[in-house]
């Protein structure tokens, strides 16, 4: 089977920004060497592959999984403005209106991307979530599972 770079934006009664659209050019620029499944690279793995061109349209990218590597996305504050809550995210737009979340693995099966939809809704700032999922995960598309989900919540209107 021939798998290719895939996106929806929800609601699909929007088109997609200028914004938007170079986010999905970082995608676009390397596809061959993060396709699935020629290429079975962990979420870390991709996001080292795209993080150049994230970084070029000025998104801080989380580096490592150490505590200082990470981006921490800000959601509760306490007294004297001291944050009591945050988020990490795998990359940050500089105006904290795009995140982006690349899941290789847990994206549909472990309903992660469920968590992010929260997570990203809890963020003060942000306008766009960018889910990035693989296409092939163990004979699944979760690219496909996910895009059901969401167009049922759409379409439901609740």
């Amino acid at each position: 089977m021939e798998y290719h770079l895939v996106y929806q934006l929800f609601p699909r009664s929007f088109g997609i920004n200028n914004e938007i659209k170079s986010v999905i050019e970082c995608f676009e620029k390397n596809y061959e060497s993060i396709k699935s499944p020629d290429n079975n690279l962990s979420s870390d793995g991709v996001l080292k592959v795209i993080s150049k061109d994230l970084e070029a349209l000025n998104f801080r990218v989380e580096k490592s999984k150490l505590t200082n590597d990470k981006i921490k996305v800000p959601v509760l504050f306490g007294i004297n403005n001291r944050i009591d809550k945050f988020f990490d995210a795998d990359a940050v737009s500089a105006d904290g209106k795009i995140v982006i979340e690349v899941k290789a693995g847990r994206g549909y099966r472990n309903n992660q991307f469920l968590k992010d939809i929260f997570q990203a809704c809890m963020m003060p700032n942000v306008e766009f979530l960018v889910i990035a999922v693989r296409n092939h995960y163990h004979n699944s598309d979760d690219f496909k599972s996910i895009f059901q989900f969401l167009e049922t919540l759409y379409i439901s209107g609740r």
